[in-house]
């Protein structure tokens, strides 16, 4: 028999999918971008603020982020490699990136908004959430503040990102986000899955960040340096993907307060905004000296999540492996510097 608690948080996440299914539904009538992406994220956004009770999708909603980690590995290819110091230039900025927007963030949200210590410098860094969250939990911040806050610099670059393509880059979205399950070979999907699963668990037990992308990331990367895979994962998958993606964003508002919509969303918002400056100045730079085109500089830099970046790259037939070395890049400077220099910060002095 299963727990109590169990079931209901199981009939939390099937209600969560019926609502985002009718959040793609609705973004397909109205033809609105990106249905299957922002249609399930707005409609658990709405829910949850609205008081629904939802819940992330749990492993599947993590099984279903292999798939980014398998079409950005896949894109790796000899041709790829032989650009790699053609990226130097570029990915060398994301230190100072990374720099910047701790020194603008944290005194904005320790003197500005008033959080303490810990909670200030990890909402400041644009880390994975759940890294951040560890790394601020450990450290004594907010957890609760730290969450949203992150969660809401997520939601808006997902939906600000989309919006500056189309409307500044006259970037389409339309791209096809891969082949038909019936166009690629059985072989290649039995690897694709060996990758996704294989780089998952082993990811997962060395310890690795972002182990659900970063690990099929590199197993596939491998199979298509060796000319076993050619093709990213079927469209439906990515779709599928994307889903997911866009209900676990949105139901992460679930249980929010208006106190907390006042405070710690606000907050979020505004540091976004920030966020957005900063970012739009260092892809302008890239672009004008020549290291990306304006697209793909604009999604290398955009500090949104990883998955979701990887998703927007794909949608917009930018180039995946380019864009994703830059996030990747990030997050090494972010999980590898922020403990680091919080080490020096003395939190307890401060306070």
């Amino acid at each position: 028999m299963p727990r109590p608690e169990s079931a209901t948080r199981r009939g939390r996440q099937l209600f969560t999918l019926v609502v985002a299914a009718l959040g793609v539904g609705l973004f397909w009538l109205l033809d609105l971008p990106l249905p299957f992406l922002l249609g399930p994220l707005f409609a658990c956004l709405v829910f949850a603020i609205g008081g629904a009770g939802l819940a992330d999708s749990g492993r599947i909603g993590v099984l279903m982020r292999t798939v980014l980690g398998v079409a950005v590995g896949s894109s790796i290819t000899p041709d790829l490699l032989s650009r790699l110091p053609g990226m130097a230039y570029s990915v060398a900025l994301v230190p100072l990136f990374v720099l910047i927007i701790g020194l603008v963030g944290y005194p904005f949200f320790r003197r500005v908004c008033g959080f303490d210590g810990p909670t200030s410098y990890y909402a400041a860094m644009p880390g994975g959430f759940q890294d951040m969250v560890i790394f601020g939990q450990e450290a004594g911040a907010d957890i609760r503040a730290l969450s949203l806050i992150h969660a809401t610099r997520v939601l808006l670059i997902v939906t600000l990102v989309p919006f500056l393509m189309t409307s500044i880059y006259g970037q389409p979205l339309a791209n096809a986000p891969g082949a038909a399950l019936a166009d690629i070979p059985w072989r290649e999907l039995v690897l694709m899955a060996v990758a996704a699963l294989v780089g998952w668990k082993g990811g997962e037990r060395i310890g690795l960040f972002g182990a659900s992308i970063i690990g099929p990331l590199v197993v596939a990367a491998a199979f298509s340096l060796l000319g076993l895979v050619e093709h990213r994962p079927p469209a439906l998958a990515i779709l599928a993907a994307q889903f997911f993606i866009g209900a676990s964003i949105g139901a992460k508002y679930t249980g929010v307060s208006w106190r907390e919509l006042r405070v710690d969303v606000m907050a979020g918002a505004a540091f976004c905004v920030l966020l957005a400056v900063v970012a739009a100045i260092f892809a302008e730079a890239v672009a004008l000296a020549g290291f990306a085109p304006a697209v793909e500089a604009l999604l290398s830099f955009a500090p949104g999540g990883q998955a979701e970046m990887a998703v927007l790259t794909i949608i917009a037939g930018a180039d995946l492996a380019f864009v994703v070395t830059h996030h990747v890049a990030r997050m090494v400077v972010v999980i590898a510097g922020a403990p680091v220099v919080a080490h020096f910060l003395k939190w307890k002095d401060r306070e």
